[in-house]
């Protein structure tokens, strides 16, 4: 397969990790949809392709939070930010 912007065969998968988070104001206290696609990246121009699993893009179509109809195994914990004492 070619890159469909400038045609090279140069391409390469790799795995990646991202929070989708809705646009505006009026959703910023709304927690991001967390992804974790496989990325085919051209490496001649950059250009990047990757897909949505269908789960999550319920979710990113419904306007749900990351942890709102997901299984207990499927929400990703947020650890506890470290208090370094001042001595």
């Amino acid at each position: 397969m070619s890159c469909a912007l400038c045609g090279s065969g140069n391409q390469a998968e790799f795995t990646a990790e991202m929070v989708v988070h809705f646009a505006g104001l009026k959703n910023v206290d709304i927690p991001g949809v967390w992804v974790f696609p496989k990325l085919l990246i051209c490496l001649n121009c950059g250009l990047s392709k990757f897909s949505v699993p269908e789960k999550k893009l319920g979710l990113l179509a419904s306007g749900t939070t990351n942890s709102q109809g997901l299984t207990r195994s499927e929400r990703v914990a947020r650890p506890e930010p470290a208090i370094d004492p001042i001595m």
